[in-house]
């Protein structure tokens, strides 16, 4: 489907929420491709350094009745906010994130590097790293690999370092997606290996209001590597309750 195909009938605004490591550069590849009537504003989390002052950027950066969309951390966070302000938030997109806590595997791989990170300069995401994040198809796309090196780079060491402290010991949400009122999307990507597809499947009908977008041919990093499957989401979501 090209951007043409994709309409929506009424002015809506978006607040966009990215993740770690992450700025406005996260959607740069997503935003050509929504209707113009979708209007985006940016949720600059990467001003935070603790958990607390994160949910303070969200809340003051969005909308009082807002549409929330909100990758990895980022999603995770509009979640939390959505479940304490729930007169607030009026949808939800979720991508790539569970609202489980951080899986064991996943607190030692963040100590281990955080440990790395204290002894070494720091020098970008290294390959290895990136190797986890994005599709094997897209390693070579200096507009995914490239966006993703250039955002941590120029982010550095201190944000990483803060962020992952942050999001260390955020508590599990999954007994709680029940009280979600709004309509909710939870978008995830069939070879992502930080947030597997099978785990989103569970949690998308535990939302009362809840649908799934399971999309071929990315990794974690959804917004950058598939952007068209993304928006064609986004405007079949939105055009579902908004008529």
């Amino acid at each position: 489907m090209k951007s043409s195909d994709l309409s929506t009938d009424a002015a809506l605004r978006i607040d966009l929420i990215p993740g770690t490591m992450c700025d406005d550069r996260l959607w740069h590849k997503l935003l050509p491709l929504l209707p113009a009537t979708i209007t985006p504003a940016f949720v600059p989390l990467y001003k935070g350094r603790t958990r607390a002052q994160m949910a303070a950027l969200v809340a003051a950066h969005s909308a009082p009745a807002a549409h929330l969309v909100g990758f990895s951390m980022g999603a995770y966070l509009a979640l939390e906010h959505a479940l304490a302000h729930p007169d607030r938030v009026r949808s939800l997109v979720l991508i790539a994130t569970s609202g489980r806590g951080l899986r064991p595997e996943e607190k030692e791989r963040r100590q281990r590097t955080m440990a790395a990170l204290e002894k070494h300069a720091f020098a970008g995401m290294p390959m290895n790293q990136l190797r986890s994040f994005v599709h094997p198809a897209h390693l070579d796309d200096a507009s995914i690999a490239g966006t993703i090196q250039q955002m941590a780079l120029d982010l550095g060491k201190a944000t990483m370092l803060a962020q992952f402290v942050a999001s260390m010991d955020r508590p599990d949400l999954m007994a709680r997606l029940t009280e979600l009122r709004c309509p909710v999307l939870v978008v995830g990507a069939e070879d992502d290996q930080m947030v597997g597809a099978a785990e989103l499947r569970a949690m998308a009908p535990l939302v009362p209001r809840g649908s799934l977008a399971i999309l071929d041919g990315s990794g974690h990093m959804i917004p950058l590597e598939v952007p068209q499957p993304l928006a064609t989401a986004l405007v079949t979501f939105y055009g579902a309750f908004s008529h």
